[in-house]
């Protein structure tokens, strides 16, 4: 290796020394994130495949992921109507940065609101975080990070490994406010934290995080999946839908309608399917499964994508007599006994239907089913959603969860839908629910085989089409009224 382009000291090895830039534009700044990211990704990889073949460097190996800053000193007003890109005081406010290709419409977007709104430039250079060496090298199908003991020395003799002090949700859960050099966070999430979810993503889903699409759906039953793929195929014989392929698990992409998906042998724990667009506004489908953990899980590391919104569209109990099998269940207000997030959103937090979400799934109800106004409430209604972490829940006595479910008004009953709709208000993702009743276990009509196999024939289709077109009507919502001020707290990053 040049030891030009090395920094050399008695404790570490490092890329050279660069200095911060000042950029007005939005684009050439997010090139210059681009080069830096480059630059540590590449002297990391070198390294660390020096290493593999036996070579022990002299001193500890070391790059950094690049940051954006931005400095302001004027309490000027800026549109009160927008929820983001902007700050509410003057100070300094800062963010580290990783894999900036993946991300680079949104970082120019949200840097050229920033640029507009305060009048000043943004800073580009190397931050003080160091790059963990496994999400350097996580890119590179080819190379595998060892585990402890395969090397005759500890990788982090070596190397810096990822570090929990920087990947957690401190930042959207209102625990950080400042950084120790003084300055406050810029964006939701730090570089570290986003890396261990795009590796999280990688892992659960099959797919590679290059192919969600902004608009994503959850579902907790496979026969989605299906309608799902027969939908893509039916639209991708239209040049006019705008979509331009079909990624199934194992990053198996196909673009002609009648293409042949190869099957993968062995499923992920929560397969995702995405059917995309060139700009990114398609819609991803995540069969999570059954549960709120899944359901946590999937959306803690979706968050990082920042996508425009997210829809859970699964099945659900009917907790009423007057609900029919297949009757849709539009939710306004959830009952949280899911407890997963007890410990990062206290369910005294009220998790608030979003308006714009709302309008758009009821509007996808009456034009699939051609019902409307008065007429729609003989197989939709509205209200509050239940959910629990006991699938059988009826199992035990009842006096005491019906007694509850009767208080809150609850009309429906599952065990995803609360979990997703709490984590899309945690991390500032619009969210909402529409459920099709499956079974009414209070009143006698139990999912049983046969009922099932009828309903899914007769309801899936219709519901999934639901849920597509609400989200074709939410893509169609400029960004800045999509993404609500209600989602927004005192303290609040100026990215989305």
């Amino acid at each position: 290796m040049d030891k030009d382009k090395m920094q050399i000291s008695q404790t570490h090895i490092a890329p050279p020394d660069a200095a911060h830039e000042s950029f007005t534009d939005a684009a050439a700044a997010v090139a210059r994130l681009e080069a830096l990211y480059r630059q540590a990704v590449g002297f990391l990889s070198e390294h660390f495949n020096a290493v593999m073949r036996g070579e022990r460097p002299a001193a500890r190996v070391r790059a950094f992921y690049p940051e954006i800053r931005l400095s302001t000193t004027s309490f000027a007003k800026t549109d009160s109507r927008l929820s983001f890109g902007h700050v509410a005081q003057p100070g300094t406010y800062a963010t580290t940065i990783t894999r900036p290709d993946l991300f680079r419409n949104y970082l120019v977007q949200q840097i050229d609101l920033l640029v507009q709104n305060h009048g000043v430039p943004v800073q580009i250079g190397p931050s003080t975080t160091p790059m963990p060496v496994h999400f350097a090298v996580a890119g590179n199908p080819g190379v595998l990070v060892p585990q402890e003991g395969v090397l005759d020395f500890p990788l982090r003799d070596v190397f810096d490994v990822p570090d929990l002090a920087t990947t957690n949700d401190d930042i959207v859960n209102g625990v950080l406010t400042e950084y120790p050099d003084g300055s406050r966070p810029l964006a939701p999430f730090t570089a570290q934290r986003v890396d261990y979810s795009l590796a999280r993503l990688a892992h659960y889903t099959a797919t590679d995080p290059t192919h969600f699409q902004n608009h994503v759906l959850f579902t907790n039953y496979q026969f989605y999946v299906d309608e799902f793929e027969a939908y893509a195929r039916k639209v991708l014989a239209d040049p006019a839908s705008g979509y331009v392929a079909f990624v199934a698990p194992g990053n198996h992409l196909i673009s002609a309608p009648d293409a042949e998906l190869p099957v993968t042998p062995k499923m992920p724990q929560m397969p995702t399917y995405h059917l995309k667009r060139a700009d990114g506004q398609g819609i991803t489908l995540v069969n999570i499964g059954v549960g709120p953990s899944n359901a946590k899980t999937a959306t803690d590391h979706i968050a990082v994508l920042r996508p425009h919104a997210w829809l859970m569209v699964g099945h659900c109990a009917g907790l009423r007599n007057t609900q029919a099998l297949g009757d849709f269940v539009l939710a306004h207000a959830y009952l949280r006994e899911d407890h997963v997030l007890d410990a990062d959103l206290p369910i005294w937090v009220p998790i608030p239907a979003l308006a714009e979400v709302q309008i758009a799934l009821e509007d996808a109800v009456e034009h699939v089913t051609q019902l409307e106004g008065y007429e729609l409430k003989r197989i939709m209604r509205t209200g509050t959603v239940a959910t629990i972490d006991n699938r059988n829940w009826e199992l035990r006595d009842q006096s005491g969860p019906v007694q509850r479910l009767s208080q809150s008004r609850a009309i429906a009953l599952d065990m995803e839908s609360a979990t997703i709709a709490a984590n899309g208000f945690r991390f500032r993702v619009p969210y909402g629910t529409l459920l099709c009743v499956s079974d009414k276990p209070l009143h006698g009509e139990l999912k049983l085989p046969g009922m099932a196999s009828d309903f899914y024939k007769t309801q899936v289709a219709r519901h999934l089409q639901i849920g597509i077109h609400a989200m074709e009507l939410i893509r169609e919502m400029p960004i800045e009224r999509i993404h609500s001020r209600k989602l927004r707290s005192f303290e609040e990053t100026a990215f989305l």
